[in-house]
């Protein structure tokens, strides 16, 4: 089977230092299983912009992969109050 190369933008990387550790963890393995299968049962697509997100407890992570070049791209992680409410400048 084909692994996908996992990419974390910066900007999440930085947030997801900032949660609590038992969330981190939960969230790093979430992301390690896209590197499988980068459409998970649990995965949904995004209406009005290009990607998916994944719902880890109160944690979206957001992300596009690409099928040519086998790379997942992480845009975002954030609480999911915050998740959807920031510019479309992130998701480009």
């Amino acid at each position: 089977m084909i692994k996908y190369e996992i990419e974390i933008r910066k900007s999440a990387q930085k947030s997801l230092k900032e949660m609590p550790k038992r969330d981190q963890l939960r969230i790093s393995g979430v992301i390690d299983a896209l590197a499988e299968n980068p459409i998970p049962p649990k995965a949904m697509k995004l209406t009005g912009r290009d990607g998916y997100r994944i719902r880890v407890g109160n944690y979206r992570v957001i992300y596009t992969f690409n099928t040519r070049v086998f790379k997942v791209l992480v845009i975002q992680i954030a609480h999911r109050k915050n998740a959807y409410s920031l510019g479309d400048e992130n998701y480009r």
